[in-house]
């Protein structure tokens, strides 16, 4: 069982690492963007819509890393 634990957090590890990366780099494509005066406003929004999402699970996944303390 604790193999499983293990494994299970190391996933979740990675998984935030993956997530924190794409969020940084969608934070430059858009900073880059936004200077461009013919940038396509739509795909703009979308990819900062993208960066909302992801930050909302990054929030998600260190919450739940917290241990209950009512446990």
């Amino acid at each position: 069982m604790d193999d499983k634990i293990e494994t299970d957090t190391f996933r979740s590890v990675e998984r935030l690492k993956q997530l924190r990366v794409e969020h940084r780099d969608l934070d430059l494509v858009i900073a880059r963007l936004v200077s461009d005066p013919h940038v396509d406003q739509l795909m703009l929004k979308r990819l900062k819509k993208r960066k909302l999402i992801l930050k909302d699970t990054i929030a998600q996944l260190e919450s739940a890393r917290i241990p209950d303390l009512n446990a």
